[in-house]
């Protein structure tokens, strides 16, 4: 069966898995210390033209999400929207640490001012929970991105509110590949507190590098890394990988490939009558699917349902990844013309 059900199901581009090899037999200092770590860190830097913030490198996607959120008092609160990674799909990763999520609505996984506005403003004092933090995805969960206008908003939303703005990375190199993305890595940095780069989705084996640009945040965050097991003893593993993913146009090469990709199957998608559920112009598209359809699919893919539209059709999630191939999306439309075709005839 091939998947076309997440971004991480391969392993490293082969850039990456090169310079694994080629550092393997180094020694160096570990927990994120060592030389491969500052380098990458400054090509980070460079690429955000800040030279103001602190980079650390992190275990996962949830692990950061974590570490971000517990750097708030116990007492206060994240504003996510509904549709939020850490509100849905992170087992109670967040308020397993003792802080709430206050979801808010939203119908294209994007969050906006005014809802920021009415979470704020719907706690009223200390009987409840202090918003202190806005937590938003970009892409989002839908495949969705925010532009620069509405993330310039956003920041100035929160700043007025005394809020921290922390953004998910985890597919950043999706959203500003995208067609008609107008943001930038600067763009991203000067507008956010803290945000991490993905690299998991994005042809590492595994990491992503945090960013901490607001200075109330940057205190002691090792320590902070440390207690929640997300620093790795062999913490080159992560350096190595972003600098040879970043040092030159990798990182962005492969989230465009994985855009592509699954551009090509909406575009399959719609030749063929079908719907999407919301219009996302990255790796993800969510296809509403009759359930017949659906099962014969899966006899031959692996695809995420995301939830019943109704009770014969189903919102399905696809994804495309940097190692996708043309081939193989060519494979899936010949299948399902077939498919429709039969289900047709019953």
């Amino acid at each position: 069966m091939y998947s076309f059900a997440n971004d991480y199901s391969e392993g490293a581009c082969p850039k990456v898995l090169d310079a694994l090899v080629k550092t393997n037999y180094t020694q160096s200092e570990g927990y994120g210390l060592d030389v491969y770590c500052r380098k990458a860190a400054e090509t980070i830097k460079a690429k955000l033209h800040h030279q103001d913030v602190d980079v650390h490198f992190v275990t996962g996607g949830t692990p950061c999400n974590v570490l971000a959120i517990s750097l708030l008092k116990s007492y206060e609160a994240v504003i996510s929207a509904e549709t939020g990674h850490i509100n849905v799909h992170e087992t109670g990763a967040v308020e397993a640490t003792g802080h709430k999520i206050i979801p808010v609505k939203s119908s294209d996984g994007k969050i906006t001012p005014a809802a920021i506005r009415r979470a704020v403003f719907t706690h009223l004092d200390e009987h409840m929970v202090k918003p202190k933090m806005v937590f938003i995805s970009n892409a989002t969960e839908l495949g969705t991105i925010y532009s620069k206008e509405e993330l310039i908003t956003i920041y100035q939303t929160c700043k007025e509110l005394n809020l921290y703005l922390y953004l998910d990375g985890a597919r950043l190199g999706n959203a500003l590949t995208a067609v008609d993305n107008d943001l930038t890595f600067k763009d991203i940095a000067d507008n956010t507190d803290i945000f991490y780069i993905g690299g998991t989705k994005n042809g590492a084996l595994l990491g992503e590098a945090m960013v901490i640009r607001h200075p109330a945040l940057k205190t002691e965050f090792r320590y902070l890394l440390k207690q929640r097991c997300a620093m790795l003893a062999k913490g080159k593993i992560i350096g190595v990988q972003f600098q040879a993913l970043l040092e030159d146009d990798t990182y962005l090469k492969n989230a465009k490939n994985a855009n592509v990709m699954a551009q090509a199957l909406k575009y399959a998608f719609q030749q063929l009558g079908i719907r999407m559920y919301i219009d996302s112009p990255t790796n993800q598209i969510f296809p509403v699917l009759d359930n017949r359809v659906l099962e014969k699919i899966k006899e031959k893919y692996k695809v995420t349902e995301w939830g019943k539209y109704d009770k014969n059709n189903t919102v399905v999630r696809f994804v495309c990844s940097w190692a996708t191939k043309k081939d193989r999306v060519k494979d899936f439309y010949k299948d399902l013309v077939l498919i429709l075709n039969e289900t047709k005839r019953r």
